[in-house]
């Protein structure tokens, strides 16, 4: 299985469209540090408007406030990033006819896909640890560390040494929540011979879920928590004080489930797939 994985993500990044996310990730993280380097004071201000009250001191708009803001302005955009590649993992072996071939040779198609999978996933994880390094840790190069201010429900600081697992445990989560999106874009994968389809749909899905998930109406507001793009920002879980251990949990478990279900459905139809080229 190692073997094929290794094959598998050798195939990836052997297309142009794998380093797009990458290149993406790198020229909006440099861009928005540029500007906090520049105008960052302004913005650490406007936010702390209103707290006239208060004493502030030391250096508040340091690398951790930086990666804090990069994650919650990119992460939600980072699913169409990782469609480019997941919705081509297996319509992309039908655009090219290799179908055939992969599936004469001499492993199952449960590996076959397994591998393909878990490939995905792997690129998946690869453009949140890539995100995770330049944003903290070119934020903490250029802006030096500090307290971390968060203004969510309410108004928390959070001390030096109380800071790096949270951001740890962040970012593992929001790679899970991406996780949902590309397992949902390899679904889609499996049912066309083009991966433009699978592209478009699950972002389509996304999209159509996000926005239902903002619309204060009764009926959309019990629907929400049925809809994966609901958990997709509680990695802003891990930045309460204390931690709701159960909502954390919960939305674990939720976007699991999502994960699991979408590769076992992936799977069963790809194993009925009558492949004609």
């Amino acid at each position: 299985m190692v073997t094929l994985i290794s094959i598998e993500l050798y195939k990836i990044f052997r297309k142009w469209r794998s380093y797009i996310g990458f290149i993406a990730i790198t020229l909006l993280i440099l861009l928005v540090e540029t500007a906090m380097y520049f105008e960052g004071q302004g913005f650490l201000n406007a936010q702390l408007r209103g707290l006239d009250a208060f004493v502030f001191s030391g250096n508040l708009l340091n690398g951790y406030l930086i990666a804090y803001f990069v994650m919650g302005a990119l992460v939600i955009h980072i699913p169409f990033l990782i469609t480019l590649v997941a919705g081509d993992l297996l319509a992309g072996e039908a655009t090219a006819g290799t179908y055939r071939m992969l599936i004469t040779r001499p492993i199952s198609r449960f590996k076959l896909v397994t591998a393909k999978f878990l490939s995905g996933l792997i690129y998946t994880l690869l453009l949140i640890v890539w995100l995770a390094a330049l944003s903290l840790g070119l934020g903490l190069f250029l802006f030096g560390s500090g307290e971390l201010i968060v203004f969510q429900n309410s108004f928390i600081i959070f001390a030096k040494d109380d800071i790096i697992w949270r951001f740890i445990l962040a970012y593992g989560f929001a790679t899970l929540s991406m996780s949902v999106v590309a397992s949902l874009a390899f679904l889609f994968s499996s049912l066309v011979e083009n991966a433009i389809g699978p592209i478009i749909t699950t972002m389509a899905i996304v999209i159509v879920f996000v926005i239902l998930s903002t619309i204060n109406i009764d009926f959309f507001r019990d629907l929400r928590p049925y809809l994966f793009t609901t958990y997709m920002m509680d990695w802003r879980l891990f930045f309460d004080s204390p931690l709701d251990t159960g909502e954390i949990a919960k939305a674990v478990l939720f976007l699991s489930a999502h994960i699991t279900g979408l590769y076992l459905l992936t799977f069963y139809l790809f194993k009925r797939k009558d492949v004609l080229s």
